[in-house]
């Protein structure tokens, strides 16, 4: 079970452009805002990213990794239609997702189906999830954000 205050699973990972991505390479160098979404080029999650994208000079000194099951095409075309200036991870093997607990049961429309429940986690320099944002409401949520990593 992951808790604020100690430390932030690690892992690798594909990019948008098939490079690797390791959390731990962040250590001693940068804040991380990891948030995890269902799917790109969706409403829910462009709005976010977007809203990210619009925010992102202000996050200094913090990566933003965006997580979603999507291949690393999918990825790069949201990319180029959102112009987005960050990366966004692929985890179809969704090892990524499990370690998190962000892989969970949802229900639409009286359908049950394993999806990503959309969450975030900012991890500070030294590796340590300093909070979680479990089942977030995209509205207003990157300013949260923002204020948390402001602090850090």
């Amino acid at each position: 079970m992951l808790e604020e205050g100690k430390k932030a699973p690690d892992f690798t990972a594909i990019d948008q452009n098939g490079g690797k991505v390791k959390l731990s390479s962040f250590k001693n160098k940068k804040n991380v805002v990891l948030y995890f979404y269902p799917k790109d080029m969706t409403p829910g999650c462009t709005t976010e990213a977007c809203d990210f994208r619009d925010h992102f000079k202000k996050f200094k000194d913090t990566e933003i990794l965006g997580v979603s099951i999507d291949s690393p095409e999918r990825h790069q075309k949201f990319i180029e239609k959102q112009n987005l200036p960050f990366t966004l991870i692929s985890d179809e093997d969704k090892k990524v997702v499990e370690k998190y607990g962000v892989w969970q049961e949802k229900s639409m429309y009286g359908k049950k189906f394993m999806g990503i429940v959309r969450s975030t986690f900012i991890i500070d320099k030294t590796g340590k999830i300093r909070k979680m944002y479990p089942k977030v409401k995209v509205k207003g949520h990157v300013e949260e954000v923002l204020e948390i990593v402001k602090g850090l």
